[in-house]
């Protein structure tokens, strides 16, 4: 699968004009990959191929398969990083809030790999990341649309692994945490520092990080990594599951009264996704 070396591939990376996006475009493309990225406003750097195209559109997603297959042929890599949110408290939100933000995340990837699959089946290889969060798996206040559809990808994604592993095609999810962007630049020096205490590591990710593990899971020595979720967030995220496990199997102390007490504390700080448009 790799280009490094071998033949190029078709690589599809969604909203990648900027961010994390762009980046995961920068390093295929310096792998000597064929590289197309959509976009759903802001357009990227002209010196790549790029496609306007709204993941909630079953006929955009359709047209722009047809554009890249017909300038670079099949989409052998699907990088699933097109995403939105619209953050507001359960009781405030609307339901149009709720379902626009899992219409884009969540079901917006499931349109991406359905489309990429019908050519990745007949090639029998092929590689789809999505991109998750890490608040879609410690949750956050104020973002259960999010939360609940970056969660949902994990289970997407597990379940497309099962499905398409006879056709040595992978899914795998990588969740980030807070990433150096524009969007986070345009905070305030306090809640950027909020963001920054509370991941172990003490910094923000860069893109180029993210984008790093993106490519490692489309290549060769990733091809035995299928139906896994490869958090990218300095140790935000370590330990929950954990915590949880031991409690179930061991009949230690209830964990939760601690656990509420600590994730309630650090609700503002884990979020890693102001309320303003990500990708």
């Amino acid at each position: 699968m790799t280009a490094e070396g071998g033949e190029p591939r078709t690589v599809l990376v969604t909203g990648g004009s900027r961010g994390i996006g762009l980046a995961c475009a920068r390093a295929f493309e310096a792998n000597g990959d064929r590289v197309a990225v959509t976009y759903a406003t802001k357009p990227p750097p002209d010196d790549l191929f790029a496609l306007k195209c709204d993941v909630t559109s079953v006929g955009e997603i359709d047209a722009a398969f047809s554009a890249i297959e017909e300038r670079h042929g099949p989409v052998e890599v699907l990088v699933a990083n097109a995403g939105v949110n619209h953050d507001g408290l359960l009781l405030r939100m609307s339901e149009e809030q709720f379902t626009s933000v899992v219409d884009t995340n969540l079901t917006g990837a499931y349109r991406l790999a359905k489309r990429a699959a019908s050519g990745m089946v007949r090639a029998r290889k092929g590689r789809m990341i999505f991109m998750s969060s890490v608040v879609g798996l410690l949750g956050s206040a104020g973002q259960a649309n999010y939360a609940a559809s970056k969660a949902g990808l994990v289970g997407l994604a597990r379940s497309l692994a099962r499905e398409l592993a006879s056709r040595s095609i992978t899914v795998n999810v990588v969740a980030p945490g807070p990433v150096a962007t524009d969007m986070i630049a345009a905070l305030s020096e306090s809640r950027q520092s909020e963001l920054t205490s509370a991941v172990p590591l003490g910094r923000l990710a860069t893109p180029e990080e993210v984008a790093a593990v993106v490519r490692f899971l489309a290549s060769d020595d990733a091809g035995y990594i299928t139906g896994a979720v490869i958090p990218v967030d300095g140790g935000l995220g370590m330990g929950f599951s954990v915590v949880v496990y031991r409690h179930l199997e061991r009949k230690e102390p209830d964990p939760w009264p601690t656990m509420r007490s600590s994730i309630g504390s650090r609700s503002a700080s884990s979020t890693c996704c102001p309320s303003s448009p990500r990708r």
